[in-house]
């Protein structure tokens, strides 16, 4: 007879339970249901799910059972796991830069869209893959700044060479498409709309009516503050398509990763020490489940509770933190905010790790978390 593993109820629970030594996520499925749910229901379109931001096997069966049909794939791993799980997904190969190889595997794998953001890259496509009935959507970009870090310095065309794919894919025989990406944690609706306006003069320009138009990902999760509304993003990038296409807009498409499953996960570290400067040290850090601490240039919220895990309801004072490698750049961004009564073996909970939380941990030093626990709920 095997035992099964626990389902926490808490992360107070858990906490008060276990007690753990090392770092370790707590993931909460409800979570992943309710926000696929308000994609699938609110966004005006196809929803494709960025399997790079979590690609762990139970957030994606999470998502499939809530009625997920749509995935965008980076890679032939990413592409396998998917039909592994849901092999009558549509999958959407829109990592612009692909090799050969990739390509060919791709195709038969059945993937029938990709994107293309050069005309090396295009011209590589059209003599690797079959055109028929294959999905070619033009990455473009613009000089707005719409999120933390913007996709711009690495992937996109400018919108006069958009223009110039977009008509040579279209003569070429592949089914034409537009895709842009306006930038991680994009609080501003405005940046879709003009990145839309510039996809109806690329269309325009190019004389080609587009099959699709992707708006890629960028909607926010709750990272510091409580983002806009979703339904306020929906809402405005549908009128915007209808403003820029006269009405006759193309069919939509989404690919959001870090508003899916964002507050999925919470980190749960513990204090190794508090030294008598102040510092802080944790048992995780930027090499394990904090890693994009430093390209947000902050960390997520976080809650110091003690071995009760009951939440410590201290004024709060900026703290240097450093994580357990020996490595000085193991430190997290600024000061964090934490509460003045912070001490060693108190727990410090980071929430809303469910993005890129567990997909870019190392082992550098040996350090690292590498379990998973079920949780019914997070509540920071």
């Amino acid at each position: 007879m095997t035992n099964a593993a626990p389902i926490w109820t808490s992360v107070q629970d858990f906490i008060a339970t276990d007690a753990p030594d090392a770092p370790a996520f707590l993931y909460a499925p409800s979570a992943v249901t309710a926000n696929a749910r308000r994609f699938l229901d609110g966004f005006p379109g196809l929803v494709t799910y960025a399997v790079k931001s979590n690609p762990e096997p139970v957030v994606l069966l999470a998502m499939i059972a809530a009625g997920m049909r749509g995935f965008d794939v980076a890679s032939p791993a990413e592409i396998l796991l998917l039909r592994t799980l849901c092999p009558e997904a549509a999958l959407h190969y829109h990592n612009p830069i692909k090799s050969r190889a990739e390509l060919r595997y791709a195709e038969s794998m059945g993937v029938k869209a990709y994107s293309v953001d050069s005309r090396t890259e295009l011209k590589k496509i059209a003599e690797t893959i079959s055109a028929s009935g294959t999905e070619l959507s033009i990455r473009f970009r613009m000089p707005v700044k719409g999120g933390i870090y913007d996709f711009g310095a690495k992937f996109g065309a400018s919108e006069e060479v958009a223009t110039e794919l977009l008509a040579e894919a279209e003569r070429l025989g592949f089914v034409a498409s537009l895709t842009f990406h306006p930038g991680t944690q994009c609080e501003d609706p405005a940046a879709y709309e003009l990145y839309i306006e510039a996809a109806g003069r690329i269309a325009k320009g190019a004389g080609v009516e587009i099959h699709r138009l992707n708006v890629g990902g960028g909607f926010p999760a709750h990272r510091r503050e409580e983002p806009r509304a979703l339904e306020e993003y929906f809402a405005r990038i549908e009128a915007a398509v209808n403003l820029a296409f006269e009405g006759r807009g193309p069919a939509l498409v989404c690919e959001p990763g870090r508003a899916l499953v964002g507050d999925c996960m919470a980190l749960v570290t513990r204090v190794k020490l508090v030294r008598e400067d102040g510092v802080v040290f944790l048992n995780d850090g930027v090499y394990g489940g904090l890693a994009e601490a430093p390209l947000l240039g902050s960390a997520t919220r976080a809650v110091v509770c003690d071995a009760s895990g009951h939440p410590r309801r201290g004024a709060l004072a900026p703290r240097t933190v450093f994580g357990p490698t020996c490595d000085s750049v193991d430190r997290l961004p600024g000061d964090q905010m934490l509460d003045e009564g912070i001490a060693e073996d108190d727990f410090v909970v980071f929430y809303g790790l469910g993005a890129y939380g567990t997909a870019t941990v190392t082992r550098f030093n040996g350090y690292g978390p590498d379990r998973t626990e079920l949780v019914e709920t997070l509540r920071a």
